[in-house]
């Protein structure tokens, strides 16, 4: 398959002409008016690599590096890792069997451009003896033209950097089977109607009617130590929730569109105090831009090394993963861990109690931490179910096992990757679980079945991350291949895919409200992209290294990013600090009706929404998470 797709790069063409095809395309690019030049300069990188290509295929080698050498200089910065698999493909049989190669000739290389901009392409090829660059747009390239008028520079370089360019706007419009009148395959309805697109129902299902009781004897206590005052506060503050609570959301799925675990009384129980403890969260940014208070759990002497992190829902517990391939879990509170009773011993309790939960674990086990052994490599990802009795982790070994905090006992081992798995999530609604890893896929599994229920596959590196959006229904991935998807997990189809990272994307996070998605990655930036207009909105710059920690806070009014330290070895140095971003002015600063949101294009503010920075002397953030109250948690390993 790798030697048909490489046979294309065949011809008869004098290797002195590829210069001077090159130059006449650059030159034609230059005396391009200003509005169409940053949108033509796209072509030069796709064009540069096919030449090389070819001139390698050919056997022209002292041309192919005579040429990389006088043009590599030119191309953007974003590209140079690129570049350099570039460079160390010499001749003829480097090309085969090349993963990077053949994800070159497999993916046609996409450049989005106005249809203006297209017309002087189309009119350049017929007027210029270029037949090298006629031949490699024509094979090689697709031109992904849209309406209206050419983008600027700063739309374009919020798009670039994906491996195979970027993405195509048909990949975010619905594929349905169209009549025999018109074609009997499967159809783009954009093709017909294109202003259809795919609906996401990113909203947040109804939540299940729990009657709240607004006060509790801790509550009581309180109000009598502070004269009473708060009593007003908190009918107010359960008003407000109660109203979100019953108020239907438009843009959520049905309930029943993805088979959800009913709600057992433990998780009724559970539901309770979340919901009065949000009773209690402190109201962050806003008018009077707030910071979060932070508190921050530092690893000293850890000569396993810690190479994962994860913090329960309610904030109770702490698990740690090692690179000696051990896991282990603390208790964030007084209380210890305890194991479950035997099963003699539970057959004697009084289950009608209502501290039955409590009287099935065995107070003579308990410990400040438990340690749990299985996998064979270094654990890479780690994650809590909701309902805090499961615990999930990926490993070097290729496994994900799923791991009992009742028992301290390995229940599961789901065998499916081929290569490492890098990032493991478990569903807000429990039951299901993602994961991602090196064979390129990301897969869904259940804690019922060993078999992955969906197989997620389309990116072209390494997916390094994932995250299960709020309602369920969809999984967010990140990949070394500098790109972003999302995918329905009823049907298993991409809905969006989305380029802009220079780097590979190594951390995602969706807001509260379910409608945007946060990543971040080596490329030190945080963007945000809005999941209804499909459009990046806005792009955090402040760090100096790999960004590979998000959090949002509990109402979404604020974004937490935090820089880690990379299990290769550190890559740019360390700035080793916590920055919160004021997401919520940043959402109220946007123009809705801009043309360029409108028609697809990023639309990025020049303001600066860094609401605060915390810096730690020398340890890397491998973990943040906001407690219900919006008390923000940052885990760090300490280098000495």
């Amino acid at each position: 398959e790798v030697s048909s797709l490489l046979s294309a790069y065949s011809t008869e063409a004098d290797p002195s002409s590829y210069d001077d095809n090159y130059r006449i395309l650059q030159q034609f690019i230059e005396m391009s008016m200003d509005g169409n030049k940053c949108e033509l300069s796209l072509l030069l990188y796709p064009v540069f690599l096919h030449m090389y290509l070819e001139l390698v295929y050919n056997n022209h080698q002292t041309k192919a590096k005579a040429f990389f050498a006088k043009f590599r200089g030119e191309m953007e910065h974003y590209h140079d890792a690129d570049l350099h698999q570039l460079s160390n493909i010499t001749t003829k049989s480097h090309m085969e069997g090349n993963n990077f190669i053949y994800n070159l000739k497999s993916n046609k290389f996409v450049v989005r451009i106005s249809r203006e901009s297209n017309h002087l392409i189309k009119k350049f090829l017929e007027d210029k003896n270029v037949p090298i660059i006629r031949n490699i747009l024509n094979v090689q390239v697709t031109i992904d033209e849209f309406e209206g008028l050419p983008r600027t520079k700063n739309q374009i370089w919020a798009s670039a950097g994906g491996l195979c360019g970027e993405a195509k706007q048909e990949e975010n419009k619905a594929k349905v089977r169209t009549s025999k009148f018109f074609i009997t395959t499967l159809a783009t309805v954009g093709e017909i109607f294109p202003s259809f697109h795919i609906q996401v129902y990113y909203g947040l299902l109804k939540e299940p009617d729990i009657d709240i009781p607004l006060e509790d004897e801790e509550d009581t206590l309180e109000d009598q130590t502070e004269g009473g005052g708060s009593s007003k506060s908190k009918r107010r503050k359960k008003k407000e929730f109660l109203s979100k609570k019953n108020k239907s959301d438009p843009n959520a799925p049905s309930v029943t569109r993805i088979p959800l675990p009913e709600l057992k009384d433990a998780d009724k129980v559970e539901k309770i105090a979340a919901a009065k403890e949000s009773l209690k969260r402190i109201r962050l940014a806003g008018t009077d831009r707030v910071s979060p208070s932070v508190c921050c759990y530092t690893f000293t002497n850890a000569f396993g090394g810690v190479t994962a992190v994860d913090i329960c829902d309610d904030s109770t517990l702490l698990a740690a993963g090692f690179q000696d391939s051990h896991i282990r879990v603390w208790s964030l509170t007084p209380r210890t861990l305890r194991s479950v009773k035997s099963a003699s011993e539970l057959g004697l309790l009084d289950k009608e109690g209502d501290d039955i939960f409590d009287r099935m674990m065995d107070d003579c086990t308990g410990t400040e931490s438990k340690s749990l052994y299985g996998h064979s490599g270094t654990v890479y990802s780690l994650s809590f179910s909701p309902c805090r009795s499961l615990l999930v982790s990926a490993s070097e070994d290729g496994s994900v096992r799923l791991w009992s905090l009742l028992t301290w006992t390995n229940l599961t081992v789901y065998k499916g990757h081929v290569w490492s798995v890098w990032g493991v999530k478990f569903s807000p609604h429990g039951h299901y679980f993602a994961s991602c890893g090196g064979d390129r896929v990301a897969r869904v599994w259940v804690t019922d079945h060993h078999q992955p229920l969906r197989v997620f596959a389309g990116h072209l590196s390494d997916v390094d991350c994932v995250a299960y959006h709020h309602n369920s229904n969809y999984v967010a991935t990140g990949s070394s291949d500098r790109s972003v998807r999302v995918w329905d997990v009823l049907n298993g189809n991409c809905v969006r895919t989305y380029t802009g990272h220079k780097k590979p994307v190594m951390c995602l996070a969706w807001s509260p409200d379910g409608r945007y998605l946060a990543s971040s990655g080596e490329d030190s930036m945080v963007l945000v992209w809005d999941i209804s207009t499909k459009v990046l909105i806005a792009q955090f710059k402040g760090h100096t290294a790999m960004v590979n920690v998000l959090a949002f806070s509990r109402d979404g009014e604020v974004l937490a990013s935090g820089m880690s330290i990379s299990l290769y070895g550190l890559l740019g140095g360390m700035d080793n600090s916590v920055k919160i971003w004021d997401f919520q002015q940043m959402i109220s600063d946007i123009d809705s009706d801009d043309i360029g949101m409108l028609r697809g294009h990023a639309t990025i503010s020049d303001k600066n929404y860094l609401l605060s920075d915390f810096p730690t002397k020398s340890t890397p953030i491998l973990h943040l998470h906001f407690t219900r109250r919006n008390l923000l948690l940052a885990v760090g390993v300490f280098v000495n």
